[in-house]
C-alpha cells in the first residue's frame, strides 16, 4: 500500500496546492495577530464579504461585478480570525487533501477550493442578505474537498496517529468516522465560536454537497479519474 503522498511507481507527488493555501493562510494569521485590535477589524472587513453588499451589488449590472464586494468571497478563504480555527481546518484540509491533489490534480484542487468555496459563501450571502458582519474562514472551500473525498472514496480506511496516552499510535479507520468528527468540531464552533451558526452552517453543507456532486460527476464521466482512482487504491 502506498502512501498517500507516493505514486504508484514509487515516486513522490508533492501536494504543491495544499503548501501554498497552507502558507499564504499561516503568513495571514500571523500579520493578522501583530495589528491593534482597530487594525484587525480593518483587515476582517477588507479581506472578508459581506452579504448584504454582495447581494446589493449583485442586483448592480455585470459590468460592476469587479469590486471587493464579490472578490471577498474568495478571499475570504484564507483569512481567519484565530489560531484554533485556522489549524484545525489546515489539518483536515491536509489530510482529506492529499488524495484528493493526486487523484485531480494541482489545477483540480486549486478549483474545487477557490470555485466550490466562493460558490458556498455566496450561498451564504444569499441566504442571510441582510447581515452586515463580514464573513471570513476556508469552511467553504475545507468541507468541498471533504465533499470531494467522500465521492471519490466512499469506503477508503485512512491511516493516522493517534495519541493513546503519552504514545501516537498507527491505526486505520474508516474514512466516514474523520469526517463525522470534522462535522463534530464544526458543530461545536458553530456554537461556541466567532461567527453566528447561520453563516457556519450554511458554509459547511453547502460546500461539501457541492464537493460531493462535482466527485459523484468525475467518477461517472471521466475515465481518467477512475484510473487514478483505481491506481490509488493499489
Amino acid at each position: 500500500m502506498t502512501r498517500d503522498w507516493d505514486s504508484p511507481g514509487g515516486a513522490v507527488v508533492v501536494p504543491w496546492v495544499l503548501l501554498i493555501l497552507a502558507v499564504v493562510s499561516v503568513v495571514m494569521m500571523i500579520l493578522f495577530s501583530l495589528l491593534s485590535s482597530e487594525g484587525q477589524a480593518v483587515w476582517i472587513q477588507f479581506w472578508g464579504f459581506e452579504p448584504a453588499r454582495v447581494m446589493e451589488r449583485l442586483a448592480m449590472p455585470p459590468s460592476t461585478w469587479l469590486s471587493e464586494d464579490l472578490s471577498g468571497l474568495l478571499t475570504a478563504l484564507v483569512v481567519h480570525a484565530g489560531w484554533l480555527h485556522l489549524l484545525g481546518n489546515l489539518a483536515y484540509l491536509w489530510v482529506f487533501g492529499i488524495p484528493v491533489e493526486r487523484v485531480v490534480g494541482h489545477w483540480g484542487i486549486l478549483l474545487v477550493f477557490v470555485l466550490l468555496g466562493g460558490f458556498a459563501n455566496l450561498c451564504v450571502a444569499w441566504q442571510l442578505a441582510d447581515m452586515t458582519t463580514p464573513v471570513i474562514g476556508a469552511s467553504g472551500g475545507v468541507s468541498a474537498v471533504i465533499g470531494v473525498y467522500l465521492g471519490l472514496f466512499p469506503a477508503r480506511n485512512m491511516g493516522l496517529w493517534l495519541p493513546l496516552g503519552l504514545y501516537l499510535q498507527f491505526a486505520r479507520i474508516p474514512g466516514i468516522l474523520v469526517i463525522g468528527s470534522w462535522f463534530i468540531l464544526q458543530l461545536l464552533y458553530t456554537v461556541f465560536g466567532p461567527v453566528t451558526g447561520a453563516v457556519a452552517w450554511w458554509t459547511h453543507v453547502v460546500g461539501f454537497l457541492a464537493g460531493l456532486v462535482i466527485a459523484l460527476f468525475l467518477r461517472l464521466f471521466s475515465s481518467g479519474i477512475q484510473r487514478r482512482i483505481m491506481e490509488f487504491r493499489n
